[in-house]
């Protein structure tokens, strides 16, 4: 499963530089696959292929925010999910919309780095 921030966020930005894939962003920042991995493109669901330096549109506006798709709940450099390691809040938890198995984590990891 991936990690998600919920709305209880204070927006201290604690997590942002814990994530070993940047999958964190501020709330209104664009975010882009190749911030924090080696994609230099990203093939979508329907063929589409994706630019890793392209922008894409914020996942929330109001508080930082996890991408998906690049979180790997840290498996593979830590024991734990970082962000919710230094959280102050508790606000960094699990995502039920996103559940993974822990070989699924490490397989996204290497995709992510282009370990593989």
């Amino acid at each position: 499963m991936a990690i998600m921030i919920t709305d209880e966020c204070i927006n201290c930005g604690a997590c942002e530089p814990e994530c070993p894939n940047t999958a964190i962003y501020e709330g209104g920042a664009q975010w882009r696959w190749a911030d924090g991995t080696k994609l230099k493109e990203v093939q979508m669901d329907g063929g589409q292929t994706v630019s890793g330096v392209a922008p894409q549109t914020p996942i929330s506006d109001e508080y930082y925010y996890i991408v998906s798709d690049k979180c790997t709940e840290c498996v593979g450099f830590h024991e734990e999910p970082q962000c919710a390691a230094v959280c102050p809040v508790d606000c960094c938890v699990d995502d039920p919309d996103y559940r993974e198995a822990q070989q699924d984590l490490l397989k996204k990891k290497e995709w992510l780095h282009q370990e593989a």
